[in-house]
């Protein structure tokens, strides 16, 4: 992807100033703000757009584009899960509750956990209103303006941003590439995490890349995050879409201590097929989940019983949709992938987690425009690197948590496309 570099990488935008959203600045030196900018906080300024949905747009009004750019299983929740939520609806069950969760749900949270990755209690986990709401939650409990974060990048846009709204500072550690998959350079990244550093995030397995971290990568990050007393924040909502051996992918959880700095976040959205159903959560220090739950009281109150209700049927009887999206998945990154590496100037490498493929396009340094034109002339909807950030750029992102036969078509499409 690019040689080790010593200098940082700060992932902060350049500041937009509010004359340029707002109007001119009014000249009178009485008056201190100015009374024709209607727009936002500078913060929220330079956050940066989403440049999958830019793509998105571009295919408004069409029905022939075969997308494959959001992060999406293109089948429907399970009944059994629909069911529970409906079930819960016709019980007349339409009111507050709260703000951690139920406790039957948080009950079966805690027992999966334990029984996944370590014992945890039920006073670690907090049910929240998307895996995308349990990292902002986390975030505004730990990381305030001014702060220093790091992340490992290439990495969803969301997480990226989250930090910047609250004002901080985040430095990224950009992964490696080649034929063989990406890597992390574990020294590049633990002196990144110098004294001062506030929380290191980590997702992974990775999007967009599919990278997985080792168990010797995270026992050294996490002694190192121990010593300076900085916190780790690991979104782990592709833990289970994992093809190495066992259950689950390697998780700090299995390897930290009730007294480390460590928040964990999850999401029900990939692994039982509910990504509308909006619901997460995450694990954390007791002492720390009692102030999130302030947080939830002002940000959400608490989450739709009939959306638990739906969340409890996945965790008490979801492992075998578990395992099949697992096998199918296996299936169509393995056709994808060797399908990709066959079209001149595409190099793919086989993603050990996630759902998608993060391939590089030999000669293209404008990923976003081209993919809006693969959109107008293929017909084909993927989602450009530069959208995971700087590092991506010169990639695409394609989400394979689809049929064989609507890839092999998306494949003919982009074969086509590059031969033009």
């Amino acid at each position: 992807m690019r040689d080790t570099q010593d200098t940082p990488l700060i992932c902060n935008a350049p500041a937009e100033s509010a004359t340029q959203h707002g109007g001119a600045m009014n000249a009178d030196p009485h008056l201190s703000v100015p009374p024709n900018n209607l727009t936002a906080r500078e913060a929220v300024l330079r956050l940066r757009g989403s440049k999958i949905r830019e793509v998105a747009n571009a295919s408004l009004g069409r029905s022939d584009v075969l997308a494959f750019w959001f992060g999406e299983p293109d089948e429907q929740t399970p009944q059994f899960i629909r069911r529970a939520g409906m079930a819960s609806l016709e019980a007349g069950e339409t009111f507050y509750t709260h703000n951690f969760g139920l406790i039957e749900l948080r009950t079966a949270l805690a027992n999966y956990i334990s029984a996944l990755h370590a014992p945890v209690a039920v006073e670690n986990i907090i049910v929240t209103s998307s895996g995308m709401s349990a990292l902002m939650l986390a975030t505004q409990a730990l990381v305030g303006a001014g702060d220093r974060v790091v992340e490992v990048t290439p990495l969803w846009p969301n997480l990226v941003e989250i930090p910047k709204v609250l004002g901080a500072e985040v430095e990224c550690v950009p992964l490696d590439f080649s034929a063989a998959g990406w890597t992390l350079d574990l020294d590049r990244l633990l002196s990144a995490l110098k004294p001062g550093t506030r929380a290191l995030y980590v997702n992974a397995p990775n999007n967009p890349t599919g990278w997985t971290i080792t168990r010797e990568q995270q026992t050294a990050i996490l002694e190192h995050c121990r010593r300076l007393g900085i916190w780790i924040v690991a979104d782990d909502a592709y833990d289970r879409i994992w093809f190495g051996v066992g259950n689950a992918a390697p998780a700090f959880l299995t390897i930290a201590d009730k007294e480390d700095r460590l928040v964990t976040t999850n999401t029900f959205s990939k692994s039982w097929l509910m990504t509308g159903w909006r619901m997460g959560w995450l694990v954390a220090p007791p002492e720390l989940a009692i102030q999130i739950g302030k947080l939830i009281e002002y940000n959400t109150s608490c989450v739709p019983v009939f959306v638990q209700r739906a969340g409890l049927a996945a965790v008490e009887s979801g492992e075998p949709v578990i395992r099949r999206t697992v096998e199918r998945y296996r299936r169509a990154r393995d056709f994808l992938v060797s399908k990709l590496n066959e079209i001149p100037r595409v190099q793919a490498a086989l993603p050990s987690g996630a759902m998608y493929a993060f391939f590089r396009v030999e000669g293209m340094t404008d990923s976003l425009a081209f993919c809006k034109s693969l959109v107008v002339e293929a017909q084909l909807g993927l989602a450009p690197g530069i959208a995971f950030g700087p590092e991506g750029e010169g990639f695409v992102r394609w989400c394979f948590a689809s049929s064989e036969e609507r890839l092999a078509d998306g494949v003919a499409r982009l074969a086509d496309a590059l031969k033009r």
